[in-house]
C-alpha cells in the first residue's frame, strides 16, 4: 500500500530527527533491511547505519541542520534538495575541529515500503565541506 502523504511525513520526521539529534526515531522511520545505495565509508546497514553516520556528523557539527529547499513525491518515493549547515567543533573524518562553518547542497531520493524508508540514494557536496573547512585547497 502506497501513501504519498504518509511517506512525506516520514521523510520530514527523518529530517527532524537529524536536526534535533533524536536519532532513535530512525527505528520507526527506516526499515530494518533498508538499503543505502550511497553509504558513507564503513556505514552499517539499516537504521543502525543511519544512527552511526548522523551521530558522527552531529559530533563533528553539533548545530547540524538539514533545510529542505524543494520536495517532490510520487506514490512510493520522496525526492528533495537540501542545504546542509553546521559549525565544525568536533572530530570529522580524522580531522580536529576547525571552528569553521559549512553550507553545502545535496539531494536525496528515498523509497518507502509500508511507510518506512526501504532504499536511499543521495549525495552531499563532500568536496565543498572539505574545502570550506580548509582541509583541502579549493
Amino acid at each position: 500500500m502506497f501513501d504519498k502523504k504518509t511517506n512525506i511525513a516520514a521523510q520530514e520526521a527523518f529530517g527532524e530527527a537529524v536536526n534535533s539529534g533524536n536519532l532513535d526515531a530512525f527505528d520507526d522511520l527506516i526499515a530494518p533491511d533498508s538499503i543505502d545505495h550511497d553509504p558513507a565509508p564503513g556505514q552499517a546497514p539499516g537504521p543502525a547505519g543511519f544512527k552511526g553516520f548522523f551521530t558522527d556528523m552531529r559530533t563533528a557539527f553539533p548545530d547540524l541542520r538539514v533545510n529542505v529547499e524543494t520536495l517532490v513525491a510520487d506514490d512510493d518515493q520522496v525526492a528533495f534538495a537540501y542545504t546542509l549547515t553546521g559549525t565544525h567543533t568536533g572530530p570529522f573524518q580524522g580531522h580536529d575541529a576547525t571552528g569553521k562553518s559549512i553550507e553545502v547542497r545535496g539531494v536525496q531520493i528515498s523509497k518507502f515500503t509500508d511507510n518506512k524508508m526501504s532504499e536511499r540514494w543521495g549525495s552531499s557536496d563532500e568536496l565543498g565541506i572539505m574545502t570550506q573547512l580548509g582541509l583541502i585547497a579549493g
